[in-house]
């Protein structure tokens, strides 16, 4: 309902109005904590997604305090993180099948780990203690203690002022606590609901889940190989049968391309070669009579000029094989004259 006046108009909102902006803003907080909530909680990875597993990834772990959880730390060498922590969890634990978590902080490595036999009976689990590991949510300072209860037992994460080293303590809540709020500091109970799930970490389970994605990766690269060259085939069938021939030119062209080829043989045989050879063996007859020389028989483009050498007594070309040569002018340096024919 709206209220208007000369310079303001006033907008008055029913009970209906009011219950449905009070239930959108309700939705909407909800929304904004189930995306707060789900921000929180470990997602599957591009190995679970290649190996096909990205549907059974449990998202929703339960809080769980190991009987046999250890922590410590180890200088931390970039590159080589998980092979340091599994090495240092195993010789804490005594086994190599063992549960871990780490993070990285002024050059040190701060673990939790158990052994994986101690989550037999709470295997999708996470440990609420690895929420206060440096540079996780409910970390804050190494100053202050942060403690853990459940099912009447309790643990206790410090770092002791002197030595600056990380100390675990589980026991007995009945027990554990008061011996820990007797100490000189400062206290934080973890709340597991409100704390960001950090889940454990096994190196064979990774290995092996890995090994699942890279088994997948072949396969389907080998599909995709295979529907590529079926596809391939498949086009140069299409090609093959449908595609209209034009044979008519084609044949055209071959005939026409087989007679100019014979048509360039037949006149590669029918050479002169012969005849010219005839005829340099008839003028070298009559010289050698004559006690003449030939020094020059030229074909060129069909025209046959030849030169030879004659006594200064030659006079006459016509009559003889030498066909009415020329007398060419001069002597020679051994005294003969040069005559000249193209016949």
């Amino acid at each position: 309902m709206a209220l208007i006046s000369k310079d303001k108009i006033f907008i008055k909102k029913g009970p209906d109005s009011i219950a449905k902006a009070a239930a959108k803003d309700a939705a909407r907080a909800a929304k904004e904590a189930a995306k707060a909530e789900d921000a929180g909680k470990p997602k599957p990875g591009v190995a679970d997604y290649i190996a096909g597993e990205a549907e059974q990834f449990v998202r929703n772990l339960a809080p769980y305090l190991p009987q046999e959880l250890v922590g410590g730390s180890i200088p931390h060498m970039p590159g080589t993180e998980e092979e340091a922590v599994w090495n240092a969890a195993s010789q804490a634990t005594g086994t190599e099948r063992v549960h871990y978590v780490f993070t990285v902080d002024e050059g040190r490595i701060w673990y939790l780990a158990c052994p994986s036999a101690a989550l037999a009976s709470n295997p999708d689990s996470w440990c609420p203690l690895a929420a206060a590991l440096p540079g996780n949510s409910e970390y804050w300072d190494r100053e202050t203690v942060y403690l853990y209860e459940q099912e009447g037992v309790a643990s206790a994460l410090r770092w002791d002022p002197e030595t600056a080293r990380m100390q675990v303590f589980l026991g007995a809540a009945r027990t554990l606590l008061p011996r820990i709020q007797s100490m000189d500091a400062n206290f934080v109970t973890i709340n597991a609901e409100v704390a960001k799930t950090v889940p454990w970490r096994n190196r064979q389970l990774k290995t092996e889940k890995l090994s699942r994605a890279a088994a997948m990766a072949i396969l389907y690269a080998g599909l995709a190989v295979c529907f590529v060259t079926l596809i391939v085939l498949l086009s140069q069938y299409f090609i093959t049968n449908f595609v209209k021939r034009d044979l008519a030119s084609v044949k055209t062209q071959t005939e026409k391309l087989s007679t100019d080829l014979m048509f360039n043989a037949l006149n590669a045989l029918q050479s002169d070669t012969i005849k010219h050879m005839v005829r340099i063996q008839e003028l070298l007859d009559h010289l050698g009579k004559i006690d003449g020389t030939l020094v020059k028989y030229d074909v060129s483009k069909g025209a046959t000029t030849w030169e030879a050498l004659v006594p200064q007594s030659f006079s006459n070309c016509s009559g003889t094989p030498l066909n009415a040569c020329q007398i060419l002018p001069g002597l020679e340096p051994d005294g003969r004259v040069r005559i000249k024919g193209t016949k």
